[in-house]
């Protein structure tokens, strides 16, 4: 797509404050901090609100591409270059559960040497910037009312004294059937049905950022062959057999030993605020209208991808935040503004209850092998 193409310039007036939404924003964090409160009760140590379950922390770069056109070379785009990385991949539950069970995937990427004063006053000066992905396109609670009510709703259920575990139950049949609906999971409706291999799946921003002088969503895709490969190829049932509580741990650990990985990112630039909305998280963005147009690769070499330092490290240490961003990165939409809230709320309990600062490295040497 041409650089005339009707791109939407980025403004103020592009985000819409929703009626109520301080005081739904508050209930939201509040319900968080509870059922944070319930799950340290339950482990004794307390784990993120949402993508709770490490299964790899790897180190790799990401090499901004040469030439970019200029609605493309904004912000951390802007110049070709080079930065060291650590990638966490998750999945989505609020708690520790099987691998089995189906859930969202997540693909959180700290980038290390970003220059410039950074969004969020305690981290201005900090030395990275992080994009939160995850393996769908949109939020399907995509505002704040509707996330209100899956938020109670999984409380009630954290509270009734068998705390997630039932919840855990209904909510993997209707995440299973959201993603067999995009090909990213079976139609079982079985727990035991996971999905593909976590390493082929395409990960998403979801919401809508600032992309400098406009307005884009972001994704991560398979680009060398050997994770094209695995892309939709389901587990093996004797994988999944083999270790039930840890076979992405497996799949990521093994395909390491002794393979490079290339994933390409791409930014979906805003033609219409009608058809491709802000405010509005669940609603897709048509590739028709706007493609998703390369803007960096990403490469990850063999390494050791879960060893227990690198566990207690990306867990316990490290924080990933969208808002953790150049200004000319802000996440969009009421969704986005109530998780800003709700990150640095659950990140300053978590690291308050496991006696760990809050650490944004210098180095990827900071990372342990």
């Amino acid at each position: 797509m041409e650089a005339s193409a009707n791109y939407i310039r980025y403004s103020e007036n592009i985000e819409v404050k929703q009626p109520d939404e301080e005081a739904i924003s508050q209930k939201i964090v509040d319900s968080m901090a509870r059922v944070n409160r319930l799950m340290y009760e339950k482990y004794r140590h307390a784990i993120r609100d949402a993508h709770a379950k490490s299964h790899g922390i790897l180190k790799g770069e990401l090499k901004i591409y040469d030439n970019l056109p200029e609605h493309l070379a904004q912000g951390l785009f802007s110049q070709p270059k080079t930065y060291p990385v650590i990638i966490r991949y998750s999945t989505a539950q609020g708690s520790i559960v099987p691998d089995k069970m189906s859930a969202f995937r997540g693909m959180a990427i700290k980038i290390i040497g970003v220059e410039g004063e950074k969004l969020l006053p305690d981290l201005a000066n900090a030395l990275t910037q992080d994009f939160l992905l995850v393996n769908y396109p949109v939020i399907p609670t995509g505002t704040i009312k509707e996330y209100l009510k899956m938020q109670e709703g999984l409380e009630k259920q954290a509270d009734s004294g068998e705390l997630f575990q039932k919840i855990e139950q209904q909510v993997a049949v209707g995440v299973q059937n959201v993603l067999a609906a995009v090909g990213l999971a079976d139609d079982t409706n079985e727990l035991s049905a996971p999905g593909p291999h976590i390493l082929g799946d395409t990960y998403f921003s979801m919401a809508a950022i600032r992309y400098g002088d406009y307005v884009a969503k972001i994704n991560v895709k398979p680009l060398s062959e050997n994770v094209k490969e695995v892309s939709g190829k389901k587990i093996d049932k004797e994988e999944i057999e083999a270790d039930e509580n840890a076979f992405l741990t497996k799949l990521i650990a093994d395909f390491f030993k002794s393979n490079t990985a290339e994933f390409e990112m791409s930014a979906q630039l805003c033609t219409n605020l009608e058809i491709m909305p802000v405010e509005d998280g669940s609603v897709q963005w048509p590739e028709e209208q706007s493609p998703y147009q390369p803007i960096a690769k990403l490469t990850i070499l063999p390494q050791i991808t879960f060893s227990p330092e690198r566990r207690v490290y990306a867990d316990d240490v490290l924080s990933f935040n969208p808002f953790h961003c150049l200004p000319e990165h802000r996440p969009l939409g009421n969704i986005m503004r109530v998780r800003k809230l709700a990150y640095e709320t659950s990140s300053r309990y978590r690291h308050h209850m496991n006696a760990q600062p809050r650490v944004e490295p210098v180095g990827i040497d900071e990372l342990p092998d």
